[in-house]
């Protein structure tokens, strides 16, 4: 492997993973099997989007922390970007240079499509890229240890990042390391998902699995037996005509719809955060810089590196554009978070406790 000074990261994303197995952590295992219809008929149903929106993934705590172990050289991430509940995160991924590469919905023959797919590339890039140092792969399949054993066999640092709970013990046994993602600097931990209890219809029960099912069969009707457990007489009238009346509109069209939706409100949001003060984002640009720094053995670390980090995380961030002539004074004005150890020409910092 050809020589070099600073550590050269390539970043390989099972999206669908990451999302499906966060959406299980937060809501209970096996949520998203069991929301997977509803998802897929309206993303924008009210309860639907509200359980997506508590299970959204922090994309930048990802790239973030793939940025602490060196420069990214290539990030790609894997998955139906036609689905809206991908789509959504489409604005974030291109604005942190991740490559999108497009899968097609899965079917019998595309069955594991992302895990393939992510390993010849990432096997095709270890040989025409020779001077990358480390590989970070996000997801939790067993499918991947063939995958982290020869990137190890090639020399490489492997770093598996996944959902605690919804990731394989093998393949954390076969990197050099693993993290998990609601450990990551910025994610907040959820809160213990409440058990789904059954539901009483009439004077019986009717399991939530169940009722999805039913759900699933009354929007796949279509036509005359479309909504026929809620209108009796056919006319397609209430929530039984608004998921039955699809059978007229192209699924493609109304995936694209959901998609452009969702994705508008993302835009808002992501304008609303935009305007936050530029020195609040350094400082939690700096708050996570010395959490994901702070992982060895030693708890101070060279202003240096501190500085070097935040900018692979930002290259945006310039202290000078906040006012600071140098990073030391920017340092100083945030010493309720960092404290700094002068000595001589080294300087030092650490976060405060």
């Amino acid at each position: 492997m050809a020589e070099t000074q600073d550590p050269r990261v390539a970043v390989y994303l099972d999206f669908d993973n990451i999302v499906m197995s966060w959406y299980d952590r937060v809501h209970g295992r096996q949520a998203y099997s069991r929301d997977r219809h509803r998802i897929a008929e309206d993303p924008t149903e009210p309860e639907i989007a509200e359980r997506l929106a508590q299970a959204t993934v922090d994309v930048g705590a990802v790239i973030d922390f793939a940025a602490s172990f060196g420069s990214l050289t290539l990030t790609r991430a894997y998955a139906d970007w036609s689905s809206p509940v991908n789509a959504i995160y489409r604005t974030q991924l291109v604005a942190r240079a991740v490559d999108l590469v497009q899968l097609f919905p899965a079917a019998a023959y595309a069955k594991n499509g992302a895990d393939i797919r992510l390993a010849v590339d990432t096997v095709e890039d270890l040989y025409l890229l020779p001077d990358l140092t480390h590989v970070v792969i996000v997801a939790g399949d067993s499918d991947y240890v063939p995958l982290a054993q020869r990137c190890r066999r090639l020399g490489r640092y492997v770093i598996a990042l996944g959902v605690a709970g919804s990731t394989a013990k093998s393949l954390a046994a076969a990197c050099d390391e693993f993290e998990s993602y609601e450990n990551l600097p910025g994610v907040e931990h959820p809160t213990a998902p409440a058990r789904s209890r059954p539901r009483r219809v009439g004077g019986g029960e009717e399991e939530g699995r169940g009722a999805t099912r039913s759900r699933s069969r009354r929007s796949q009707g279509g036509g005359e037996g479309a909504g026929s457990t809620d209108d009796p007489d056919g006319q397609g009238s209430g929530s039984g005509s608004r998921r039955g009346g699809r059978g007229g509109q192209s699924g493609a069209d109304g995936s694209a719809a959901a998609s452009a939706e969702i994705e508008d409100r993302l835009d808002d949001t992501l304008e609303d955060e935009s305007e936050d003060d530029p020195r609040e984002a350094a400082t939690r640009l700096l708050v996570r810089a010395l959490q994901l720094g702070g992982r060895g053995d030693s708890e101070w670390l060279h202003s240096s590196a501190v500085k070097s980090h935040m900018r692979r995380m930002d290259p945006s961030f310039s202290e000078k554009a906040l006012g600071f002539r140098s990073f030391s004074e920017f340092l100083k004005a945030n010493a309720d978070i960092a404290v700094l150890e002068e000595t001589g020409h080294e300087r030092l910092v650490r976060a405060r406790d």
